[in-house]
């Protein structure tokens, strides 16, 4: 397969989770009536809640969580591949929680887990300072999944500054990387577009990146600004707001091929020394 209908739906998660599947739920059906095939969800779809301590007393573990529950069950009804972008998911026996991107397929099955790597403990000038480490536990194993359409490399949000693990996922043959995102809208403003465009330049490969987006109950202001971007860096369709809605555009997987036949960068990585002087 080719053609491919992507949709990026972006959203305002809040901080009740049923509303949350509600409001996903409401748009990824919208999405499947279009027609897409793959359809990805923002970063903490089903919680968005940094008040202290409250993101515990509300996540459960996989097996009990609503919204995994509701989202096979979408993406079985619709025949879809669906990427929840990542939700709070609490561990047995650990006291933090994990921050989790499930790639399901059109049967409803589990295709893919990936645990965010990288975490997010800056302070960057919004009058918040995130120290995501200390309620999430890292990932440490980067994820490709095989789908029908070809292989498809997880990250999730802050990951996107670190290009290694997206070399990593397309010298493994990665055709479509995917970033669900909730960034701050200090960030976003500065740095959301031009990482995306060097990490789909860098790699020859489709970047997917749905966002979260406005100003969130819990007090945190998201930048929104869903993106999917060519192998060849152009943005090619952008929610162009932070309000929750669709992004849906067709691309053509040949596109891969084409542009690492024009730059094949990702066969000329070298080992090299470091000398300080």
């Amino acid at each position: 397969m080719s053609e491919l209908r992507l949709a990026c739906v972006q959203m305002r998660s809040g901080v009740e989770i049923a509303a949350n599947i509600t409001e996903a739920s409401i748009l990824i059906h919208e999405a499947g009536a279009q027609g897409a095939q793959f359809i990805a969800t923002p970063e903490m779809t089903n919680l968005i809640d940094i008040r202290s301590g409250m993101g515990h007393q509300k996540a459960v573990t996989e097996d009990k969580s609503p919204a995994l529950k509701a989202f096979r069950l979408l993406a079985d009804e619709l025949e879809v591949w669906l990427l929840i972008g990542s939700l709070a998911i609490a561990l047995e026996g650990d006291t933090r929680l994990v921050n989790r991107s499930y790639l399901i397929g059109p049967n409803g099955q589990i295709a893919a887990r990936y645990d965010k790597i990288h975490m997010f403990d800056v302070a960057v000038g919004d009058g918040q300072s995130y120290r995501e480490s200390k309620s999430y536990r890292a990932g440490e194993t980067a994820r490709l999944a095989q789908t029908t359409f070809g292989p498809v490399g997880l990250t999730i949000c802050y990951d996107v500054r670190f290009a290694g693990l997206y070399r990593t996922l397309s010298q493994a043959g990665a055709q479509i990387i995917t970033c669900p995102a909730a960034f701050t809208q200090v960030t976003g403003q500065a740095h959301w577009h031009t990482l995306l465009k060097a990490r789909a330049i860098e790699n020859g490969a489709f970047i997917m990146a749905p966002a979260q987006g406005g100003a969130h109950e819990d007090g945190r202001q998201t930048y929104g600004h869903s993106l999917i971007v060519s192998p060849w860096g152009e943005i090619i369709a952008e929610r162009a707001n932070n309000t929750p809605g669709l992004l849906v555009t067709d691309i053509n997987l040949g596109e891969v091929t084409r542009a690492r036949k024009r730059l094949p960068s990702l066969t000329h990585d070298r080992p090299y020394a470091l000398k300080v002087t």
